[in-house]
């Protein structure tokens, strides 16, 4: 999907062009890289490289506080596949409603759902704010690729 960031005319690195916003929040939910679509830009299911590898564009974007928006982001998703459960389960068993049964079995999908959602959460934060506050020259690293 990556074409080569490598100019074969002068061996410099070549900035990806800006993707337009679905292409960015679409690269982003495929856990790629919302800038230009590398796929490796985790190291494993928690932890993020710090830069892309293909384009060297650095993930955090040099604010102390930058991933509270993507930890706020990933709390309402997490919220939102425990109530989508809660409702669900309400809708199936109507009108015998086992209360107990609705009640304990949320607290599953209310525990793991901001862990399954916060690779998908955190990077998609970072979409959004690259298609709201474009990145700048400096905030790109020699890549590893």
């Amino acid at each position: 999907m990556t074409t080569s960031l490598i100019d074969s005319t002068t061996s410099q690195v070549r900035r990806p062009e800006r993707p337009g916003a679905w292409t960015a929040l679409g690269r982003s939910l495929l856990l790629r890289c919302p800038a230009c679509g590398e796929r490796r830009v985790r190291r494993t299911y928690f932890d993020f490289a710090h830069s892309c590898p293909a384009c060297g564009l650095r993930f955090d974007r040099g604010e102390s506080d930058y991933w509270i928006g993507g930890f706020m982001l990933n709390f309402v998703v997490g919220e939102l596949i425990a109530v989508a459960f809660f409702l669900g389960a309400i809708l199936l068993t109507w009108p015998d409603v086992p209360w107990s049964w609705v009640l304990y079995g949320s607290i599953v999908p209310a525990a793991l759902g901001p862990a399954l959602a916060y690779p998908f959460s955190r990077n998609l934060w970072f979409a959004l704010d690259l298609i709201f506050r474009p990145a700048e020259p400096h905030e790109y690293v020699e890549p590893l690729a």
